[in-house]
């Protein structure tokens, strides 16, 4: 392809997308699109023939009475600022560990074979 060819074909492609754009604004740009189910505005509502919308429903209140009944409390209840580790005892510290054990050697009784 030569260049000016190339240059007519790029040309080409972007008149053609301008064109599909101008026909895809049409609707937006038009002052009173045709209503949906051609009933114009009668009835009112939200236009699709369901009528008026209903209130939501309130929630329903929380079954099974107390929640948590088997909860157990909580041993510190922070009431101020501070930090819980302030609050709770502190851990007792791991026993050492006892120190390894050292091999004993203890006396083999060496077999005597008969004859020597």
């Amino acid at each position: 392809m030569s260049g000016d060819a190339l240059v007519l074909l790029i040309g080409g492609v972007h008149l053609i997308g301008l064109v599909a754009v101008g026909v895809l604004m049409l609707p937006a740009l038009r002052d009173n699109p045709p209503s949906p189910g051609g009933h114009g505005d009668e009835g009112g509502g939200d236009g699709w023939g369901r009528g008026p919308r209903r209130p939501p429903q309130p929630p329903k209140p929380p079954r099974g009475g107390i929640p948590l009944l088997d909860a157990v409390q909580s041993s510190v209840r922070m009431r101020e600022p501070g930090r819980l580790a302030d609050r709770l005892p502190r851990r007792e510290r791991r026993p050492a560990r006892e120190p390894a054990r050292q091999p004993t050697r203890t006396p083999q009784r060496v077999a005597r074979l008969p004859g020597r």
